[in-house]
């Protein structure tokens, strides 16, 4: 499987539509995805959130469940 059809379709929100679907969904259908470097992730991070840098995502889909909703940062 490629990752891009992983997050098909994707849509693009702004931090205020980001902390709205936060706010609305249960934390168990939801899964924030921080896909930075780890220094960037202990420097700061959203609570609850995975770590999976980008360059390891590909490998790493199959951790996340994908009939959760998926927010991506």
């Amino acid at each position: 499987m490629q990752w891009k059809q992983f997050f098909t379709p994707v849509k693009s929100i702004d931090a205020q539509k980001g902390h709205e679907l936060v706010s609305s969904l249960p934390k168990d259908e939801l899964i924030i995805l921080d896909v930075r470097q780890p220094k960037e992730y202990k420097k700061e991070h959203l609570p609850g959130s995975k770590l999976i840098p980008l360059p390891n995502l590909a490998e790493k889909l199959l951790e996340l469940d994908p009939s959760k909703t998926i927010l991506v940062y």
